[in-house]
C-alpha cells in the first residue's frame, strides 16, 4: 500500500488505542484520514499479477515454491521470518491470498522516474520468478484455474468466510485477480470534490478502454468480481459535493468482514458495522486502531486513503500499464481539464455494468471514450515520460482514438 501523505519509517509503527465513543467521532477521524490536503504533487502505482509455472499455468502454485523464488523479498504472510527487503528501487513486495504478487511503488513527484523505477522492479521480479518456473500472468483473471487460497491467515480465512455467503465473486476477487492501482493526491480542500468526481466518472471510460479480463458475457470479469461480492464495500461512491462525509458514512454503516483476536478465527458477527461496534455490540469499544484496520476491508473503485486509490483498472500486459497511468495522470494534472472531465464523463459515470460487460462495444460509453482520449493525448504530450515511452503512449492513444471515434470521424 503506498502511502503518499508521509515519509514511511522502518520498523512497526505503534497502534493508535484511543477509543471510540460516540459514531460522530469516529465519521470525523475517517473523513480526516482518507481525504488529506494539498497540493496535488506525488503520483504511485501498485501493480498486481497472477502467477503462473511457466511449463503449464493450469498447475497450482505452491506457497513453499513462491517463497524460495521471492527469496528475501517474500512477505512474512508468505515465509514466517522473512527479511521482506524491498525490490531494487524500493518497491515493497506483497502477496495475495491466492498467490498473486504486487509491487507498490515509492510515491514520486514524476511519471518518467516512477516509469523508471518500477520497470526496474518488475524486471527483477520477472527474473526472481523465472529463475523458479514461474512467469507473471498477462491479464486482470486467472482463466486457468479455480480460485483458491494460498495464504493461511486469519485474515484471509474470516474474509472467504464472510464472502462465501453471497455466491462465488469473493473467492473470485480474492485469488483470481490482478490489478492495476492509481495513487493520486486528493488536492486542495477546495478542489477535492472534484478531483474525487472526476477520477470515479472516469471509472466506467477506463474500465471500457483498458479491461483485461475477459470471460464469458464480460470484457472485465474482474470488474464484476469485484462489485458482485459485497455492495456496500465495493460498489462506487456516489459523486457529491461532499465525499469526504458520504465515505464516512458508508465506512461505519459497512459491516465488519473481521474481528482481530488472540486466536486463529477473526470472524465477524454477521451484520454488525462498525457504527454497531461503537454502540456496544461487541465487549470493548474499538480503537483508532480498529477503524484504520476496517477501512482496509473497503474496496470501491476509488477508495479515498488519505489519497485517491484508483482500483477499477485491470491488470495490463507487460509494459501497457504505462498508457492508463499515463492518461490518468495527464487528465488530472490541470484543473480546467480536471473540471472537462467531469462535464464530458456524466451521461456514463453510473455505467460500470454496461462497461464491464462490453467494454468499447458499449456505443454511449465508447463516445465519451473518444472524447476523453481525444482530451487527454495533448495533455501525455506535457508530462515527463522518456522519449521512448512517450512515444509508445501517444501511439497507443491514437490508436485508441481512431478505434473509439464514430464512422466517418476516424482517420
Amino acid at each position: 500500500m503506498i502511502n503518499l501523505t508521509a515519509v514511511q519509517r522502518p520498523g512497526a509503527v505503534e497502534p493508535d488505542q484511543r477509543r471510540f465513543r460516540a459514531r460522530v467521532e469516529a465519521e470525523a477521524y475517517v473523513a480526516s484520514v482518507c481525504f488529506k490536503h494539498g497540493p496535488p504533487r506525488l503520483l504511485g502505482v501498485e501493480l498486481e499479477w497472477t502467477v503462473h509455472h511457466h511449463d503449464d499455468p493450469r498447475r497450482r502454485l505452491d506457497r513453499h515454491h513462491l517463497a524460495t523464488a521471492l527469496g528475501p523479498h517474500a512477505p512474512p504472510t508468505l515465509a514466517a521470518g522473512s527479511p521482506h527487503l524491498p525490490l531494487p528501487s524500493g518497491s515493497p513486495l506483497t502477496v495475495e491470498p491466492g498467490g498473486q504478487v504486487e509491487i507498490s511503488s515509492l510515491p514520486s513527484p514524476s511519471l518518467g522516474s516512477l516509469v523508471d523505477s518500477v520497470t526496474t522492479d518488475t524486471e527483477h521480479l520477472t527474473t526472481l520468478l523465472a529463475e523458479a518456473g514461474l512467469v507473471l500472468g498477462p491479464s486482470g483473471l486467472d482463466r486457468h484455474r479455480s480460485p483458491r487460497r494460498v495464504l493461511d491467515t486469519p485474515r484471509y480465512a474470516a474474509m472467504e468466510r464472510a464472502f462465501a455467503r453471497v455466491g462465488d465473486a469473493g473467492i473470485t476477487m480474492m485469488c483470481a485477480t490482478a490489478g492495476l492501482q492509481v495513487c493520486l493526491d486528493a488536492g486542495e480542500r477546495a478542489d477535492a470534490a472534484t478531483r474525487f468526481a472526476a477520477v470515479t466518472a472516469l471509472g466506467p471510460v477506463f474500465v471500457a478502454l483498458f479491461g483485461n479480463s475477459p470471460a464469458p458475457g464480460w470484457h472485465s470479469a474482474r470488474t464484476n468480481a469485484v462489485q458482485a461480492v459485497d455492495p456496500c464495500r465495493s460498489t462506487p461512491l456516489p459523486i457529491t459535493d461532499d465525499p469526504a462525509a458520504d465515505w464516512a458514512r458508508r465506512v461505519l454503516d459497512t459491516p465488519l468482514l473481521f474481528v482481530r483476536r488472540d486466536s486463529d478465527d477473526w470472524s465477524a458477527p454477521p451484520g454488525v458495522t462498525f457504527a454497531d461496534w461503537i454502540a456496544g455490540a461487541l465487549p470493548d469499544p474499538p480503537t483508532r486502531d480498529d477503524l484504520d484496520y476496517h477501512l482496509t476491508s473497503m474496496f470501491p473503485p476509488v477508495r479515498p486513503h488519505g489519497y485517491l486509490e484508483v482500483r477499477y483498472l485491470d491488470a495490463q500486459h507487460g509494459t501497457d500499464w504505462v498508457v492508463p497511468v499515463a492518461l490518468l495522470t495527464a487528465l488530472m494534472a490541470d484543473p480546467a481539464t480536471v473540471d472537462r472531465v467531469v462535464e464530458l464523463c456524466a451521461p456514463v459515470a453510473d455505467r460500470w455494468a454496461p462497461a464491464a460487460r462490453l467494454g468499447l462495444a458499449d456505443a454511449a460509453t465508447r463516445a465519451v471514450a473518444h472524447r476523453v482520449v481525444e482530451l487527454g493525448l495533448p495533455a501525455v504530450a506535457g508530462l515527463d515520460l522518456p522519449p521512448p515511452a512517450a512515444q509508445a503512449v501517444a501511439t497507443a492513444l491514437t490508436r485508441l482514438a481512431d478505434r473509439t471515434a464514430l464512422p466517418g470521424r476516424q482517420q
